[in-house]
């Protein structure tokens, strides 16, 4: 993309919240559940969708705001859909309990696995590219490896369903958000893991009664977000004992039961969310105060995340099947 050369060999600058609507697509025929810009820079101009209309697509949403590539190789809703490190394969997985791993030059499925459960959460290994964990509706998460296409390790909770997985830096352990929440306590909402071993770090991290859709880790300090059903985001410590800070909760926002993600901006200043009245929320991540709302969509807003280079260009997706992107 000539657009994103220009800013490839600089630095990122600060994140500028968008103003205006650049490209509006609408090829989805059903809700898109997850967006995900290529993670090459060199070809971040890539955006990534996963749709309840069983297609993962492809589109140019830098230059042309056109759809470049449709894979239809689900049977069912597709719930979760992740680039691999290298910009070549998309990962997938949905309701119809399979994971594809597809070229997304010739659209083959490099690897194709049936699960005994459907699927909702999918997350690469940040240092290993081979490996990936899969989550869903079961009380067990496993980690794959797509060269063997085999399971290697099996984490087991008292859950019902795995809503969101989250790495923390290097890998080593990685926390799981789940819909365990009973009425007299709120354990095991977040569970922290320990990848080699299989075993559970802590389950004791949030208190509250609410279940957390969406999981963020801030791109410098050692925090992370938890988006959470009681409409507003909590922050915790990445290193253990994943202390929640009381201090700060980003709130003025809608969840209402919908898998709504949350992320931090490329530079940190920002924290962004969508919201069910279709509304998308600029935080400032040190305040805590909601800095702009943008009128983005007529249905529930599920996902807006920020470009990994372009400081100002967001991309947002909602459940009427549309996505925009915004400048």
């Amino acid at each position: 993309s000539e657009l994103i050369k220009p800013y490839l060999g600089s630095k990122y600058k600060l994140t500028e919240v968008p103003k205006s609507l650049i490209f509006y697509m609408s090829k989805h025929s059903g809700p898109v559940n997850e967006i995900q810009w290529c993670p090459v820079r060199e070809q971040s101009h890539m955006l990534l969708s996963a749709s309840m209309d069983k297609t993962v697509k492809v589109w140019d949403a830098v230059d042309t705001g056109c759809c470049l590539k449709t894979y239809s190789c689900h049977s069912c809703a597709v719930r979760a859909a992740r680039w691999s490190s290298c910009g070549r394969r998309i990962l997938s997985g949905g309701f119809d309990s399979t994971l594809h791993l597809t070229d997304v030059e010739t659209g083959k499925q490099i690897f194709s696995s049936k699960t005994e459960f459907r699927i909702s959460a999918l997350k690469f290994h940040p240092t290993e590219s081979n490996i990936f964990l899969c989550g869903g509706f079961s009380p067990e998460v496993k980690a794959w490896d797509i060269r063997t296409s085999k399971v290697l390790r099996v984490y087991k909770a008292a859950v019902q369903q795995t809503l969101d997985i989250l790495f923390l830096p290097e890998g080593r352990e990685f926390l799981t958000s789940t819909d365990a929440v009973s009425r007299d306590s709120a354990d095991r909402t977040i569970i922290a893991w320990d990848f080699q071993s299989a075993a559970k770090i802590s389950n004791q991290i949030f208190h509250e009664r609410y279940t957390c859709p969406s999981l963020d880790l801030h791109p410098k300090e050692s925090m992370f977000v938890a988006q959470t059903n009681g409409n507003y985001m909590a922050l915790f410590s990445a290193q253990r004992p994943y202390r929640i800070n009381k201090k700060k909760r980003y709130e003025g926002h809608k969840v209402e039961g919908f898998a709504v993600g949350c992320e931090f901006s490329p530079d940190g200043t920002l924290l962004v969310t969508g919201s069910s009245d279709g509304k998308v929320f600029f935080y400032n991540y040190h305040t805590s105060r909601i800095i702009r709302t943008l009128s983005a969509h007529k249905e529930a807003c599920v996902s807006a995340i920020f470009h990994p280079v372009l400081p100002s260009l967001l991309a947002t997706c909602d459940w009427a099947g549309e996505i925009k992107i915004w400048q």
